[in-house]
């Protein structure tokens, strides 16, 4: 695989890059095509070795992954006629958040999602996937145009968080997602949201609030980055590792703890490495959630939904 990489894929990927160039001069050597299928059982075998004890660090790591698919690659491999919505009707058209009305096994579907860039110039377009209070504010008219329509919501999670910068604060940001959160809430279709990848703060909680919550396996979900954590608690940015050791932010973690309610397995080695595998698993995953969804009634969707997230925490009395 090319493109960039992991500290931790790096012997894999050598592996890999050996056995493709041996694959180009092999011919009908015996010697080298018995060469490559050793070759081949070893980069499986450390793959599988590899990937069976990510530490929480790594998992964080690979949840950033520039390869990893966003978005609009889940949007373009699932659904049918895309059409994306711009703007919040008061300010701007915040690109870090993409949205719009598709199909989606045939049924209508609003879709909305954080958007990362590919290179730096989309990244400085997209504001590396941090929202502005206008892309909340956008993705909050959305959701209620979708409501108005009967039509359900699907968001894809995926942000270090919502941007902090002094323009996004005059604008109200946490205004912004307080609403979201509000809105979400009480809103009388279902909502499916899925963490593609980074789930970072209250950016990642905006479109988070849903009556039912999937995580892909190596995507991570936390109130603060690791960065942030470390840098609270312990004046130390560097101790970012230790952070999201003690976080608990792993895909794993938060399904243990009741707030995911699936966990959808990737291919080896992450969803970057093959995504129309990992899309079609999605795919069968959102059809499932959203059939039992549908079949609800307003009053009990939305009576579950406040009761899941009600059910959140843990917590102890003394006295």
């Amino acid at each position: 695989m090319d493109g960039p990489t992991l500290e931790f894929e790096r012997p894999i990927l050598d592996l890999e890059r050996k056995i493709e160039e041996l694959k180009r001069a092999r011919g009908s050597d015996r010697k080298l095509i018995a060469e490559i299928d050793r070759l081949e059982a070893k980069a499986s075998s450390l793959l599988d070795q590899t990937f069976a004890k990510l530490t929480p660090w790594q998992q964080v790591q690979l949840s950033r992954h520039p390869a990893r698919p966003y978005t609009l690659d889940y949007v373009e491999r699932l659904t049918e006629e895309f059409v994306e919505l711009h703007g919040d009707r008061a300010f701007a058209d915040d690109e870090a958040i993409v949205g719009g009305l598709c199909y989606f096994d045939h049924q209508p579907l609003m879709v909305i999602g954080h958007q990362k860039g590919r290179n730096t110039k989309e990244n400085m377009r997209r504001n590396f996937g941090m929202p502005r209070p206008e892309g909340y504010r956008k993705a909050k008219r959305l959701m209620e145009l979708a409501e108005r329509f009967n039509v359900p919501v699907l968001t894809f999670i995926d942000t270090p968080g919502a941007y902090p910068g002094i323009g996004a604060e005059e604008r109200g940001q946490a205004e912004a997602i307080a609403k979201n959160l509000e809105v979400m809430i009480r809103l009388e279709v279902p909502i499916i949201a899925v963490v593609i990848g980074e789930g970072g703060s209250g950016g990642a909680l905006a479109l988070g609030v849903a009556d039912r919550i999937l995580m892909l396996q190596y995507s991570v979900y936390s109130v603060i980055s690791p960065e942030g954590c470390a840098s609270i608690l312990w004046k130390d940015g560097s101790k970012a590792e230790d952070a999201a050791r003690v976080l608990n932010l792993r895909a794993q973690d938060i399904k243990r703890l009741e707030i995911a309610d699936e966990v959808i397995e990737e291919p080896r080695g992450g969803a970057h490495r093959d995504v129309d595998v990992m899309a079609r698993r999605l795919q069968s995953a959102l059809a499932r959630h959203l059939s039992a969804l549908r079949a609800l009634d307003t009053e009990v969707l939305l009576a579950q939904r406040y009761e899941k997230f009600r059910r959140m925490g843990v917590w102890s009395e003394r006295t």
